[in-house]
């Protein structure tokens, strides 16, 4: 049976040219509808139980037999609680698997609280430095809303990362561990926001009064050691340099494939002891050049082929901009299946708002069905997803293998997130490629599996997009 619509009578409808809704377009609003059977039955549904329940797809959501054609090995799921660090987690998951094979070890983490530190002094400085930058500015002008919508937030993306572990260098997870506030950040955030804020009144005044640039920067430089002591109280203060020692196999991955007894004394030796500083540790155990790693991005609203940076995306002042090239997806595609395929996983960025269950582990086009739930059209594309803030980076994860079909195209792709062990497949994903075309934005390769015809795109001067285009200023953030 279906709905019935009453057409509106011409007089309630008399006042569309202004746009008003009258009295009499309510009324009638009312009226044309009737409620049949199978709109009872769904609103019986509906007020009685989640409609997100109501709408997962079964038949999407079985028959998958969990295998991958290829798969990064790795071991351990990191968890970023309640903060937004996933693009730093994500860098440091896809270095992790080389770390393991290259040392011979079990296990291992990196410390993400070490280059959350950082990141927080380094973007103090930043949003002061735009301060100073913007001083003359009207407090309505849009560079000047952006800047002070969040002075202190935990998004990011890859470019950040790298920003950070070149700088600063790493540490293991042992050397500076996780505290309660660097797993949940929303206090700090809104202490460091008022703090900051509260400062740049004083930039502003003081500018005002006729101070030069050179003297706001001195005064800069005090807010900055308050930003430093805050933040030691919650993160403890970083190490300049530590012991460093880890237990390796006596014997050789190919004499035996079971590691289940290798913490026994009698199967693994302690290595020497080290002193290393973070960017000592850094060259020890990552030793590969992370410049050497480009971004590519999807976005059907940009034109295609060409080279963008997103404007005051950056976490350190001074660096460039977050840059990327936009590509067919078909051709992001191929990327990513031939840097698995290599036994190098990859940073990537998706919109997770979109059909992905933390309950099943599944990220699957279609998985909610909430047009036949509703009987609603609700199609809009990506580009225009985009258009109309619907879709853009909003999490960062790690593609760690791929299951290709007899033809040798992705039939799904399997995801390590950071949302620990208790959420997904014991803390993975498995990706199918028809959501990877609809949802996924970004993937971060090595240069040697992207063309030349795309690298090439580089070297031309960057279209430069808004800070307040969508995702601009990273994933994560509030």
């Amino acid at each position: 049976m279906e709905t019935i619509f009453l057409k509106p009578s011409k007089s309630a409808v008399s006042d569309q040219a202004t746009g008003v809704l009258t009295p009499a377009f309510l009324d009638a609003l009312r009226k044309g509808y009737r409620m049949n059977l199978s709109d009872l039955a769904c609103h019986n549904a509906v007020s009685n139980n989640p409609p997100r329940d109501l709408a997962l797809n079964r038949g999407v959501s079985r028959g998958d037999d969990g295998h991958f054609s290829h798969r990064v090995e790795s071991k351990g799921i990191t968890n970023q609680k309640k903060s937004g660090r996933c693009w730093m987690f994500a860098g440091l998951n896809v270095l992790r698997p080389q770390v393991l094979r290259d040392h011979g070890m079990e296990e291992f983490e990196f410390s993400t609280a070490y280059l959350q530190f950082w990141d927080k002094i380094e973007k103090a400085n930043t949003y002061l430095e735009s301060i100073i930058e913007l001083r003359d500015a009207d407090f309505l002008d849009r560079d000047w809303q952006i800047v002070n919508k969040h002075p202190q937030e935990d998004g990011g993306w890859w470019s950040f990362f790298v920003d950070l572990v070149e700088k600063y260098g790493v540490l293991p997870i042992w050397a500076m561990p996780e505290t309660h506030a660097s797993e949940h950040t929303a206090t700090l955030n809104e202490v460091l926001d008022r703090l900051l804020r509260s400062r740049a009144v004083r930039l502003i005044d003081l500018h005002s009064n006729g101070t030069e640039v050179d003297a706001l920067r001195a005064e800069k430089n005090q807010v900055l050691a308050e930003v430093y002591r805050l933040l030691v109280l919650h993160f403890g203060e970083p190490p300049s340099e530590f012991e460093w020692r880890y237990p390796v196999r006596k014997h050789s991955q190919s004499d035996t494939d079971d590691l289940s007894d290798f913490q026994s004394s009698e199967n693994h030796r302690l290595t020497a002891p080290e002193r290393h500083t973070p960017q000592s540790f850094y060259k020890k155990m990552i030793n590969r050049p992370l410049r050497e790693f480009v971004c590519l991005y999807n976005d059907p609203h940009c034109e295609l082929d060409r080279h963008y940076a997103f404007d005051r995306a950056r976490n350190i002042f001074g660096q460039e901009c977050m840059d990327f090239v936009n590509i067919e997806v078909a051709t992001m595609r191929d990327i990513a299946k031939a840097s698995i395929l290599a036994n190098e996983p990859l940073w990537f960025a998706v919109n997770m708002g979109f059909d992905q269950s933390p309950e099943l582990g599944l990220m699957k086009h279609r998985l909610y069905d909430y047009e036949t739930l509703y009987g609603l059209d609700l199609t809009i594309s990506k580009s225009d997803r985009t258009r109309f803030y619907s879709g853009a980076s909003n999490h960062a994860m790690v593609l760690m293998g791929v299951d290709l079909d007899p033809g040798g195209s992705p039939r799904k792709w399997l995801v390590e997130n950071s949302w620990g062990e208790e959420k997904g497949n014991k803390g993975r994903w498995t990706l199918h490629d028809d959501w990877f075309g609809e949802h996924v934005y970004t993937i971060v390769v090595h240069r040697r599996h992207v063309s030349a015809d795309i690298l090439s795109h580089f070297e031309d001067k960057a279209t430069v997009l808004p800070s307040w285009y969508p995702s601009a200023m990273g994933v994560d953030s509030p």
